[in-house]
């Protein structure tokens, strides 16, 4: 039997390519309560997966190139919460790097996150978004 460690490592490798996202969001409960933290076009409380997809991974979607790509630094477990440390692999749509870290702060009921609290580079996500979007 696979550990909570192991398991949450996995579920949190599915963020790398937009291909295998829906295996992630499918452990999301729809009704997750998600807090972008920050001063930034994506900062926000989102109530339900759909909100949240749609202000931010969605919204991402058009600006960076192939989507939204995050790769695990670490993840640490500790009971009912998973901390998630990753980091961006996207270019936006002008060509630019879009190294991005996030801190994902999760709250897992059983296998599924119900709670999340993010931490970003809120000058580096408003830039992107605000630049790429007017560039369309």
């Amino acid at each position: 039997m696979t550990d909570v460690r192991d398991d949450r490592t996995r579920l949190f490798g599915f963020l790398r390519d937009p291909a295998t996202q829906p295996q992630f969001w499918a452990r999301v409960s729809d009704d997750v309560y998600w807090t972008v933290e920050g001063t930034h076009p994506l900062a926000g409380r989102y109530h339900g997966k759909e909100a949240f997809l749609d202000a931010t991974f969605r919204r991402l979607a058009g600006v960076l190139k192939g989507g939204a790509r995050l790769e695990v630094e670490r993840i640490h477990v500790d009971g009912d919460v998973a901390v998630a440390e990753l980091y961006s692999t996207s270019t936006t749509n002008e060509g630019a790097p879009f190294a991005n870290r996030y801190c994902w702060v999760c709250r897992f009921d059983g296998d599924t996150i119900v709670e999340v609290r993010a931490y970003l580079d809120s000058a580096m996500v408003a830039y992107a978004v605000l630049r790429n979007e007017a560039a369309r």
